[in-house]
């Protein structure tokens, strides 16, 4: 793992850079991005807004007492996930292994690749030809491993490069604040503050048992970042990295209400799945095999989600259009593909809250309880009727 060459690749206000691309009179001005409503959150600001305090996650009702003359904007799912795929086709023609970590992010390892040009060199390349042909400001951080390189991109911005060779590591790191490692979070930060740590360079001289002590498990990776030590891979993206379920008939069936309600519970069940682990869709495929083994499959590309009540629509239209031939089935099946990180962010164009707490509160249910301890109503039914069987 030792001598690696890690880009951090980061659209800057990737969602106010898509509405500037679609409306130029946006240039230079304030914009808040996220739910119109006053229960709503900012899902995105531009620079113009951070000098009055507005961030990220903020109740949009303070945002607007802090910067009441910004421009307020719902946001646009459907073309800040195209945008996105824009950006990763022109990574993906040009880099050996790269990694979608978010809707505006990516890592790309390109270990080895000094020996035929330089590395600063082809990443700063790479970063003009996304600007060229997109439209959207992007900065990078190039270092050994994807912590170094994540803070260095952070430092970067905006539209900037940053390169932190192996020597460089320490130096660049240890005067920065603690909060400037990836995984520490407010309650980590309050945690080390109380403990009177506040730069990098001090966490990272801390004995690593202590560390443990306090934080458990987490504390030794968190010492180990502070460290400038990282070795986790970059994980190769593909379209095909997916979450599916299928299910095969004891007996094969017409029963077209049975069916939607099976596909219904199926898509509820991953879609649980895809929000534990912090993910988000952009492509759901329905599969149906006919009684005599005909496979037949349809997918469809949809704005970055996880919520079951937009995907279970969407799967159900597809099966509608695929199950055209009225013989008897034997299996039925749904995937989620073109996964990426980002949970939160499908929250905040919610304009209605009482949709988020309801999914909020279903989950931690189930966390709690098991996967099954909430279901649809025909979730239930279909529960009971395996339990029949």
């Amino acid at each position: 793992m030792s001598n690696r060459t890690i880009i951090h690749m980061d659209l800057d206000t990737f969602f106010v850079s898509v509405e500037r691309l679609m409306n130029s009179t946006l240039e230079g001005k304030p914009i808040i991005i996220g739910g119109m409503s006053d229960r709503g959150v900012v899902s995105s600001c531009s620079y113009e807004a951070r000098q009055f305090g507005v961030h990220s996650a903020m109740p949009m009702r303070m945002a607007k007492q802090l910067c009441g003359d910004a421009i307020f904007i719902r946001g646009d799912m459907e073309e800040y996930s195209k945008q996105s795929k824009l950006v990763t086709d022109i990574i993906s023609e040009s880099a050996p292994v790269y990694e979608k970590a978010s809707i505006d992010e990516h890592y790309i390892d390109i270990t080895g690749m000094d020996r035929f040009f330089g590395s600063l060199t082809w990443s700063k390349e790479l970063r003009e030809r996304i600007i060229k042909n997109t439209g959207l400001p992007i900065s990078f951080g190039l270092s050994p491993n994807k912590t170094v390189s994540k803070i260095a991109t952070g430092e970067s911005k905006p539209n900037g490069e940053l390169y932190i060779p192996q020597e460089n590591v320490k130096p660049f790191l240890f005067p920065l604040s603690i909060r400037k490692i990836p995984m520490i979070g407010k309650q980590s930060y309050r945690l080390l503050r109380s403990m009177g740590v506040s730069t990098i360079r001090t966490l990272s001289m801390i004995p690593p048992e202590m560390i443990v002590q306090v934080m458990g498990k987490n504390g030794i990776v968190a010492w180990k970042k502070a460290n400038g030590i990282d070795n986790t891979p970059v994980v190769q993206y593909s379209e095909r990295k997916s979450i599916s379920t299928e299910r095969t008939f004891d007996k094969d069936t017409t029963d077209i209400i049975r069916l939607r309600n099976l596909l219904v519970s199926m898509v509820e069940k991953i879609a649980f799945d895809l929000r534990k682990k912090q993910k988000l869709t952009g492509c759901i495929t329905v599969k149906i095999r006919y009684s005599n083994f005909d496979t037949h499959t349809l997918q469809k590309h949809l704005p970055y989600t996880s919520f079951d009540h937009i995907l279970i629509q969407t799967a159900t239209e597809l099966f509608d259009r695929l199950y055209t031939r009225r013989m008897l089935i034997r299996l039925i099946g749904v995937r989620f593909s073109s996964l990426v990180g980002g949970s939160q962010q499908l929250d905040l164009f919610e304009d209605r809250p009482e949709m988020i707490d309801l999914y909020q509160a279903m989950d931690s249910i189930r966390l709690r309880y098991g996967k099954k301890a909430v279901l649809r109503a025909v979730g239930v039914k279909n529960k009971e009727e395996k339990e029949k069987v």
